[in-house]
């Protein structure tokens, strides 16, 4: 496997292929501020979650690195990220909104407590037809095994996927790491 681009975000810098790109905001902010300068073309953005919108934009950066051909139904593409927490920020959130004496829990917030949504966006908005998942490990390194009993299945026509290690605690607290890999 190869990898041909990666990118890194934390609340205050982002590093795509090694360089920092530019931004003034930190935290949620500075995903909003990402998108606004990289996508701004996916309204859907704004109803995301934290989780969501950061490997929502690391997909995003990632893919415009590659210069993809964009919107293309593709079949040979998978989206396999992870993290420890799974969704908790989300989770937090909803279980506030159902607690004692005052039930009423929000649909907009439970959509979000699965951690798999964050995969979902990203094929929907390429249309990737292939492979999506989201696992919660103890580690970034417990992904990579996985990735590659995926990548070379026996009957896969995979040909790469986007991948990596996705974690949001809370609006100012998250950290991906993704990548781009080749099988070969």
């Amino acid at each position: 496997m190869r990898i041909t681009h990666e990118i890194e975000i934390t609340p205050t810098a982002v590093i795509l292929d090694g360089q920092t790109l530019t931004q003034t905001e930190t935290g949620e902010k500075m995903l909003i501020e990402l998108y606004r300068q990289y996508a701004n073309d996916y309204p859907k953005f704004f109803k995301l979650d934290t989780l969501s919108r950061l490997g929502f934009i690391a997909a995003e950066l990632l893919l415009k690195a590659e210069g993809a051909t964009r919107f293309v139904p593709t079949e040979d593409r998978a989206v396999i990220l992870a993290n420890r927490s799974a969704s908790i920020k989300n989770d937090t959130d909803y279980l506030e909104t159902i607690s004692e004496g005052n039930y009423y829990p929000s649909p907009a917030l439970f959509v979000y407590t699965l951690p798999n949504i964050v995969t979902g966006e990203i094929a929907i908005r390429n249309k990737y037809l292939a492979e999506t998942a989201f696992y919660v490990l103890d580690k970034p390194e417990q992904l990579t095994p996985i990735i590659e009993t995926t990548l070379n299945a026996e009957h896969s026509e995979l040909n790469s996927a986007i991948v990596g290690w996705c974690e949001c605690n809370n609006a100012n607290s998250f950290y991906a790491k993704l990548q781009i890999i080749w099988k070969n």
